[in-house]
């Protein structure tokens, strides 16, 4: 498992130059927020490449901004939208090769005009078979206000599925959605293939980690067990940290938890 962290901590802040702050921080592991198309511009695109390699970072994952338009265009009943999507995901997934990002993250429907499960399924495969051609896997974030915010749905997608079936495990979208982010690891297992971590309490339901109450160390114990290549990024809204020092501490602590659970895991194999 690694520690890393989304830019999309950072925002407003332009993605290149959040990116650049990570690493001089020491942030080894990041998501990569796309906040606009200007954003996977060659040159830009480029300026990512060369603070990944200049710092020694990878980018396990790249979560779209147009993630709002894909109820309307990936689940509507106009197959053009359809087609039109997919190739225009098709740009991104082609940055994520250059930058060595196997993972995409995908909100889906909103559960306000649900699809069927089936219905849901094929347009998510169609996506998925891009993906492939690219080396990116397509999995599918738990996210309250979409279809995908219910364990049941994604148990669904896994049944119909079944190996295409990948998700991201949202710690705070779980809590929103009412769902135990534990149980969660434990029924989706291996098909877990990518976490947002934040702590929650009392003071809110996205927290820096030691913040709040979430069990961290038995989280990434289970964790290690269902799915250990995981990255496990921390994913925090802006308003939720003061200063960077804060996303460093909490790196920290994250790194530090996921070594000591590789070692016990190791010592009681």
């Amino acid at each position: 498992m690694q520690a890393g962290v989304s830019t999309a901590c950072c925002y407003p802040q332009p993605t290149e130059e959040a990116l650049y702050e990570l690493a001089l921080n020491g942030i080894s592991h990041v998501e990569i927020f796309i906040n606009a198309d200007s954003d996977i511009t060659r040159t830009r695109v480029h300026t990512l490449k060369t603070i990944l390699m200049r710092y020694g970072m990878t980018c396990p994952a790249v979560h779209p901004f147009a993630c709002p338009l894909e109820p309307v265009m990936l689940f509507s009943d106009y197959g053009r939208r359809v087609d039109d999507m997919i190739d225009y995901y098709r740009r991104t997934f082609a940055v994520m090769q250059e930058l060595g990002a196997e993972i995409f993250v995908f909100h889906g429907n909103d559960r306000k005009h649900p699809v069927t499960p089936g219905l849901y399924c094929e347009r998510f495969l169609r996506l998925a078979e891009a993906g492939k051609e690219f080396g990116v896997t397509v999995a599918q974030e738990n996210v309250e206000r979409c279809q995908s915010g219910s364990l049941h749905f994604l148990h669904e997608m896994v049944r119909i599925l079944g190996e295409d079936a990948h998700f991201v495990l949202d710690v705070k979208q779980a809590v929103r959605a009412g769902e135990s982010p534990v149980n969660m690891l434990h029924m989706l297992g291996s098909h877990v293939s990518h976490v947002h971590i934040s702590d929650h309490g009392e003071k809110g339901d996205c927290l820096l980690l030691g913040a709040g109450t979430f069990p961290v160390r038995s989280f990434l114990d289970v964790l290690h067990r269902c799915a250990p290549e995981c990255a496990v990024i921390l994913e925090l809204y802006r308003d939720c940290w003061r200063g960077i020092s804060d996303l460093v501490s909490s790196y920290r602590m994250l790194s530090f938890l996921i070594g000591s659970t590789e070692r016990n895991a190791g010592k009681s194999g």
